[in-house]
């Protein structure tokens, strides 16, 4: 029997442990909400790192005392612009060059041919970086709402920056909220206790704010890149895996109190049960996720290290925090059903007898995974439906431009919209002129199907010519976000590529997606054969077996397929979606395999332990039957904390949250509760292989009959 000096220390360690946390929290606290203020949500935070579009931007600095991006100003009225539509279209013009940011002169309007529209190209100083967002925004106001059915829109690339700015500084609030209103609504729902669900969601918000504050030193130092879209990952990425940590130490200390009088006991046999679980989960994922650091595009690369700092930060909390809470509780945690005691074995588990077996033993499902494939005519997104999801009013002024300046209805010319850059190496001729050779290889652009011509960005001015090189633009033919100009893109680079010395790159908006497209793959390509290596490891050491990691990986791997299908079904008939984000695929890869395997490992460290003592095929179902409701109570609270990422306006996120959901439900659901059992019990012991536990578990399962 426990001492009073025994259980006072205990206390006395738990408080401590408690009253540090609490101090961390409050320094920690205020910096969850400051993560705005050390993020980067520019152009260059999403471009690929080592790009021939990169080059081309980085080289067309040059030819201009300042980088400008533009803002598209569109006015349009239906039934045709009139000459007051015209006079006040100049007069705002005029207003715009007196805005702060905007590099004047500003160009004349822009007639489209159907005599219906207006468009000014309003340039702004590229240096202003975040401040463009203030820019725009003076713009719209200048140019008024719309009046007398002239409509007024304000998009292109500026006014596309300034939208995703404003979303990613409007992710903390409400994410924030949403997240903790879901996490609240499942532990009430799980564990039907009015004093229970407070533990796991102050560790889980203490995790979110040792993550805000780790991530803000580390971005502030610049060790690491903070986004807008990581930093909305890491919110419900550590609420999520936060609570499932918490969820599977809370099911095995109340299972432990079933065994022992001390609560202090009983959780240190809890945390010694489950914390190589959680660890081999939790370094799973962090290690699956500094993979992304082989992405060569910088927003990936800017995702892994600070999501792997946010489930590091969660380890430590659930691993040191929580427990103390949970002793400082007692069993009055549990409370209505805690002070009942329900003798030596848990509930869940007393339908097993000493040898092991169930007293009416089920026969094990076996399960054929199906999948299909998004199909291959689901085509990308244009850039504006692939950051915004809905139609809102100044996504719909892009929508507008779009329509008009391309597809069904062409009336503005393409190169207004999004032109492409075209620099080479200048000829021999007088300085600030191209010679021979540069003008071979203008001529070299021209017969280029899907460009309409090669000149320097004023037309009628000669070419300028800095350190050798000459910037000319061509005109695509076809809408600057349609598969037509990326193969345009494509050709105009193998044509200049192939001039002898010219050592010229093709950039541009255009440009840009099919650099972001080619990298995509050869992340794809890289990426996950890394991350399926590191999972195979971690779980050949956490399970000190060969073949059941290449079971686990298998099952979760066709898990991940059978997503894919049914998230294609959902995006394209339930959501309406044009097609899927060019990062979509990866990003569901790393965390559905990252964090599906967790189950996985929850439920075979599980049935590892108990096949010591009862056999393999006994352990498969003991296993089963002792976490089989927690892990379905873990991943439907992770798929409903990803759900959170739909009140984004943001594609990628939404269909990330979606497909984490609808992945972790099937997982759960089906592949956990169902395949790896069945494929476990029907292997039996040589599901150990090569260690010794096999031999061991078949004596034990003998000596059990």
């Amino acid at each position: 029997m426990a001492t009073g000096r025994g259980r006072g220390t205990a206390t006395l360690i738990a408080a401590l442990v408690v009253v540090a946390w609490l101090v961390v929290g409050a320094v920690a606290g205020p910096y969850s909400g400051r993560l705005g203020e050390v993020a980067t949500n520019d152009n260059a935070a999403f471009l690929p790192a080592d790009a021939e579009a990169t080059r081309a931007q980085d080289l067309a600095a040059d030819f201009a005392d300042r980088r400008i991006t533009p803002a598209l100003v569109v006015y349009e009225r239906a039934t045709g612009i009139t000459e007051a539509d015209g006079r006040r279209v100049a007069a705002d013009a005029a207003r715009f060059a007196g805005v702060r940011g905007v590099v004047p002169p500003i160009p004349p309007p822009i007639p489209s041919r159907d005599g219906q529209a207006l468009q000014v190209v309003v340039p702004i100083d590229d240096a202003e970086g975040e401040r463009i967002g203030r820019v725009v925004d003076d713009l719209r106001t200048v140019a008024g709402a719309d009046s007398g059915g002239l409509a007024v829109h304000v998009t292109g690339p500026a006014g596309l920056l300034a939208d995703l700015i404003e979303v990613f500084r409007a992710i903390d609030g409400p994410l924030l909220l949403v997240t903790l209103l879901v996490v609240l609504v499942i532990l009430l729902v799980v564990y039907r206790s009015p004093v229970l669900w407070i533990f796991p969601l102050l560790a889980a918000g203490m995790s979110y704010a040792l993550a805000a504050l780790l991530v803000y030193v580390l971005a502030d130092a610049d060790l690491v890149t903070l986004n807008g879209q990581a930093q909305g990952i890491l919110t419900v990425l550590v609420f999520g895996a936060g609570t499932d940590y918490a969820l599977l130490l809370i099911a095995r200390h109340r299972e432990e109190l079933h065994r022992h009088r001390r609560p202090w006991d009983a959780m240190r046999a809890a945390w010694k049960g489950a914390a190589p679980a959680i660890i081999g989960s939790g370094g799973t994922v962090i290690v699956s996720l500094l993979c992304l650091l082989l992405s060569s595009l910088n927003s990936n690369r800017a995702l892994g290290p600070v999501a792997a700092v946010g489930i590091a930060a969660t380890l430590l909390v659930m691993l040191t925090f929580l427990p103390a809470l949970l002793l400082l509780g007692g069993r009055w945690a549990f409370w209505p059903a805690g002070r009942r005691r329900t003798g030596p074995t848990p509930r869940r588990a007393r339908d097993l007898d000493p040898g092991g077996r169930l007293r009416r033993p089920p026969r094990p499902a076996g399960l054929a995974g199906h999948r299909r494939r998004a199909g291959r005519a689901h085509r990308r997104p244009d850039p504006v439906a692939r950051h915004h999801p809905r139609p809102e009013r100044r996504v719909h002024h892009a929508h507008r431009l779009r329509r008009r300046a391309g597809g069904d209805l062409p009336a503005l010319p393409g190169r207004h919209g999004q032109p492409g850059h075209h620099l080479r190496q200048a000829g021999d001729g007088p300085a600030g002129r191209p010679g021979r050779r540069g003008g071979a290889r203008v001529t070299s652009v021209r017969p280029v199907t899907g460009s309409g011509s090669a000149a320097p960005p004023e037309a009628n001015a000669p070419p300028v010519v800095v350190d050798g090189r000459v910037q000319l633009e061509a005109t695509l033919t076809d809408r600057p976000d349609s598969p037509g100009a990326e193969r345009t893109v494509r050709r105009l680079r193998e044509a200049v590529h192939r001039v002898p010395g010219a050592d010229a790159v093709v950039g541009g908006f255009t440009a840009v997606n099919v650099d972001t497209a080619d990298a995509s793959a050869r992340d794809r390509n890289v990426i996950i054969p890394a991350v399926l290596a590191v999972i195979a490891v971690v779980l050949a050491l956490l399970l000190r077996a060969l073949l059941a990691p290449v079971l686990l990986i298998a099952t979760v791997v066709l898990s991940f397929l059978a997503t894919l299908g049914l998230c294609g079904l959902i995006f394209r008939y339930a959501l309406d979606y044009p097609g899927v984000d060019q990062s979509f695929p990866l990003f569901a890869f790393v965390f559905l395999v990252a964090l599906g395997i967790d189950y996985n490992i929850f439920l075979m460290s599980r049935v590892r332990e108990e096949s010591v003592r009862r056999g393999t095929r006994p352990g498969v179902l003991a296993g089963l039957a002792l976490t089989g409701g927690v892990i379905t109570s873990a991943g439907i609270v992770l798929a409903a904390t990803f759900s959170a990422l739909a009140v984004l306006p943001l594609v990628v996120l939404v269909e990330l949250g979606v497909a984490v959901a609808v992945g972790v439900l099937l997982d759960t659901v089906v592949v956990r509760s169902l395949l790896v059992p069945a494929l476990s019990y029907d292997i039996g012991p040589p599901v150990w292989w090569p260690s010794r536990l096999g031999r061991t578990a078949r004596r034990v399962a003998r000596h059990a009959r």
